[in-house]
């Protein structure tokens, strides 16, 4: 097979009867934020659409004789035809990519991902990290960009909530069958289910595989629950972030070996293998495996070849977040798979997931073998870029922090997805229906046309919608968890629309700060009571089953709520999902963020109210740390990682609220408006909602890492990877003289306005052109620092490797700042990512 086979798309449904039409409309995830066909759902069964916006559901549940005569109806059949021409016609138009890159080598992005949220009729999903993979999927579909997603199918997904009566976080796990799932079975062409094998210790575990249409994208999706497995296999893929250890080894071995496998069997050979986090790390293994297979090549060789095409997105921000495995557990699952399939000791393995290659007891990080078996990586913000660089640093010893190789690519939400219809209606007449497919030019300029009385009475509108919303959530929520007639019927008179409403939603989890209002209640209580500028407060967010603090920190909530002076002021609203969110990020005028700084890598969910006029209240980390500017929200200073910081951080957030957020809202003009609320607004909208948009991610992605990659995997793989094999032949060589390489004499001489330095170095059986010398300073303040390089000049006479290395740097700093550094050198091989030798003077 060719570098960078496409995979097969599946063809369209033939139009033959309406009923096809419509589950060809139903199968397509595209409705989860594009509406037009809601009101064909709403048509077939009105009660069940209302309580799932499932369109496969809704299809496979009505009556057959209710649809056939819908489909006799005119308007129904027309709406009907017109949506799908309408989808057929965006599949073929040309994208993004196909005009701003025509022509371009890549053809295949495999993006494999432990969780995708792609619509609430897909429940494979728990937060943030499923957030951006579902977003980046339907962005990257909409724009061109040829992405596929790999996943897992889980036959319980995340939890569900429910708080009770005691105001305690339970938790439910409502089976996902996948009859009633917007998926379809992979089948080969005779019919029969494409189903994988994975040799597990002592068993085999057979996979079954599935597809879900995104647009013009797909999902390809793998889950254990086959009958031919052992009951306890059949749960492998049973529960998303739930059991020990052994489970998540499990999964992420199904992941990323069975997931490059379902590629194989569909015929795709992409160029890129992007790892949304570490856990599809075992990805890069199998890609490997399956280089050697088709070209004879050693494993190293085959590395050498794939990681060119790979990348790793990395979204954690502490080390203790980094999946780790026991040597022995590796062992168990591994070792064969080392030996016999990938012709290395288990040793060699392990050396790929270990700080130190050489530590027998050190466990294995999928992130480290991530790092060492990609061509880049990335952290998911500007700040979670530095922060990255500190704790992949080890991996890089004696290097500089600075030039520890990991970049940043800021996450953003896909506006379509999370825009309320009036949004939507607003943007679409400031700026266009195509406004997010493509570079979102002069947006800015677009939306500050908007009147002021126009934006505002879109924000009153919102709010009064999303009370509404509250109030029939809350009954139902407070009828499920067994709250008395009186309690249930309050739901209904909760919250006002005309008072100032700010969200908090989110994983409820220590470092997260979820409960520093509640640091002074009183205040916090006299402020959602003012007599001129009240406040009211929506929560929502689960607490992973086995985190206690967690869980109190919901309970805190639940008690603060149901205290006499507070009802009617705050709620919480259970089970934080998909929807839930959306309605939250639609009607909340401000958005609060309080993490302890820099604990949030990126965070997602401020950026969700920018395009429905919310303005974001939050701690300066993630990625307002970069987004804010004093005319678009506010920035709450705090305390870093390392305490709570809980009073000191409490005290600003209120005296914020009291001397800027509420008298800025309750500030009216002689017409009612809140002027510099509105510009305020305005300001959000305009700069910050094209910065962050999934789109603008894409295109990151695509022009910084996916084209130059595929490029390189391309040359590198060419001649059954002979360039591959030079470079391997070449880190060898390179890994086994270091040790050998050493500083002779180095002279400084100061004339006038320069410092010149002349360096000795002795390189052993080194090609003197592998290797680069340079002078080195620090950065002097907040400056880069400074790198020159040193020119060679002939062998010295009488020596073995030796030679004189010279170059002059200016002499505004004292020579005692200076050092010489030699580092090996290779037009394109990535140092120090690929190679991480160096040599300081001592």
């Amino acid at each position: 097979m060719k570098p960078g086979s496409p995979c097969p798309q599946p063809g369209s449904l033939p139009v033959d009867s309406g009923f096809d039409s419509l589950v060809e409309l139903a199968l397509d995830l595209r409705s989860s934020w594009n509406h037009a066909a809601d009101t064909l759902w709403m048509r077939i069964d009105p009660g069940l659409w209302d309580l799932t916006h499932n369109p496969w559901v809704v299809l496979q549940t009505a009556s057959q004789a209710g649809i056939q005569g819908l489909l006799k109806e005119e308007n129904f059949r027309g709406t009907l035809d017109d949506l799908v021409k309408d989808r057929r016609r965006l599949a073929e138009t040309s994208a993004w990519f196909g005009t701003a890159h025509a022509g371009s080598a890549l053809s295949g992005v495999a993006y494999f991902s432990l969780e995708f949220m792609l619509a609430e009729s897909l429940p494979i999903y728990a937060g943030g990290l499923g957030n951006v993979a579902g977003d980046q999927l339907k962005a990257a579909g909409e724009m061109g960009v040829p992405v596929f997603g790999v996943g897992l199918l889980y036959q319980q997904g995340y939890f569900r909530q429910m708080i009770d009566q005691s105001g305690w976080q339970q938790e439910l796990f409502p089976y996902n069958d996948p009859g009633q799932l917007p998926i379809t079975a992979l089948r080969h062409e005779n019919g029969e289910w494409l189903r994988l094998e994975i040799a597990l210790p002592g068993y085999s575990v057979w996979l079954r595989t599935w597809q879900v249409r995104v647009g013009k994208l797909r999902l390809y999706l793998l889950d254990s629950n086959d009958a031919a497995n052992f009951p306890a296999h059949r749960g492998i893929t049973s529960e998303l972030y739930g059991g020990g250890p052994e489970l998540r080894l499990q999964q992420e071995l199904i992941l990323g070996i069975g997931g490059w496998r379902l590629l194989r069997a569909l015929g795709c050979d992409p160029e890129i293998a992007h790892l949304n986090e570490g856990h599809a790390a075992f990805a890069i293994l199998e890609r490997a495996r399956c280089f050697m297979e088709d070209h004879g090549v050693p494993f190293g060789d085959a590395l050498a070849v794939t990681r060119a095409g790979n990348l790793f997105t990395s979204h954690t921000a502490v080390a203790a977040g980094f999946d780790r495995f026991d040597p022995k557990l590796m062992e168990q699952y591994l070792g064969h798979y080392a030996e016999r399939q990938l012709g290395i000791s288990m040793d060699q393995l392990m050396a790929l997931g270990r700080r130190d290659p050489d530590d027998r007891s050190e466990p294995f990080s999928m992130a480290y073998m991530a790092v060492r078996g990609c061509a880049a990586v990335n952290g998911v913000s500007r700040l979670h870029g530095e922060v990255s660089r500190k704790l992949f640093s080890s991996v890089f010893p004696r290097w500089p922090c600075n030039e520890v190789p990991i970049g940043h690519v800021t996450n953003g939400v896909h506006m379509a997805t999370w825009d309320s219809a009036a949004a939507d209606e607003l943007w679409t007449r400031a700026c266009g229906k195509e406004r997010w497919r493509g570079r979102a030019e002069n947006l800015e300029e677009k939306m500050r046309g908007i009147p002021d009385q126009e934006l505002w009475q879109f924000r009153i509108e919102a709010r009064k919608s999303f009370v509404n919303y509250v109030r029939r959530k809350l009954t139902g929520q407070f009828a499920a968890s067994g709250r008395s007639a009186q309690t249930v019927a309050s739901a209904g008179k909760i919250l006002d629309p005309n008072v100032l409403t700010l969200g908090f939603a989110r994983r409820f989890a220590a470092y997260k700060r979820p409960n520093l209002l509640l640091q002074d209640r009183e205040r916090l209580i006299r402020i959602l009571n003012h007599p001129e500028r009240p406040l009211q407060l929506v929560i929502a967010g689960k607490a992973h089953p086995l985190d206690g603090e967690g869980k109190r920190l919901i309970h805190e909530w639940q008690e603060f709520i149901r205290s006499p002076e507070v009802r009617g002021r705050a709620v919480f609203l259970s089970d934080y999902d998909m929807e839930l969110t959306a309605q939250l990020v639609q009607g909340t005028d401000v958005w609060l963020n309080t993490p302890l700084r820099p604990w949030e890598a990126c965070g997602t969910s401020g950026m969700k109210v920018l395009v429905n006029g919310g303005i974001n209240l939050s701690v300066s980390d993630g990625w307002w740390e970069e987004a804010y500017t004093r005319e678009a929200g506010w920035s709450l200073e705090s305390g870093n990682a390392g305490g709570e910081h809980g009073a000191a951080d409490a005290e600003p957030l209120y005296n914020l609220l009291e001397g800027q957020v509420l008298p800025e809202f309750y500030r009216r003009d002689h017409g009612g408006l809140p002027l510099a609320w509105i510009e305020r607004m305005r300001e959000s909208m305009a700069l910050l909602t094209p910065r962050y948009s999934a789109g603008r991610a894409v295109r990151d992605y695509t022009e910084r890492y996916y084209l130059p990659l595929a490029a390189s995997y391309r040359s590198r793989a060419a001649e059954h990877g002979k360039a591959g094999a030079e470079i391997s032949a070449w880190l060898r060589k390179i890994r086994s003289q270091w040790p050998g390489v050493r500083f002779g004499e180095v002279k400084w001489t100061t004339c006038g306005p320069r410092h010149s330095c002349e360096a000795v170095i002795y390189l052993t059986e080194l090609d003197p052109d592998w290797v680069k010398v340079q002078i080195y300073a620090e950065p002097a303040g907040n400056g880069e620092p400074l790198i020159q390089e040193m020119t060679r000049g002939h062998e010295m006479a009488g020596s073995v490797g030796g030679y004189i290395f010279r170059a002059a740097v200016p002499a505004g700093r004292p020579v005692s700042d200076f050092t010489v550094r030699a580092i090996p050198s290779r037009e394109g091989v990535g140092i120090p990512l690929e190679e991480n030798s160096i040599l300081w003077q001592h």
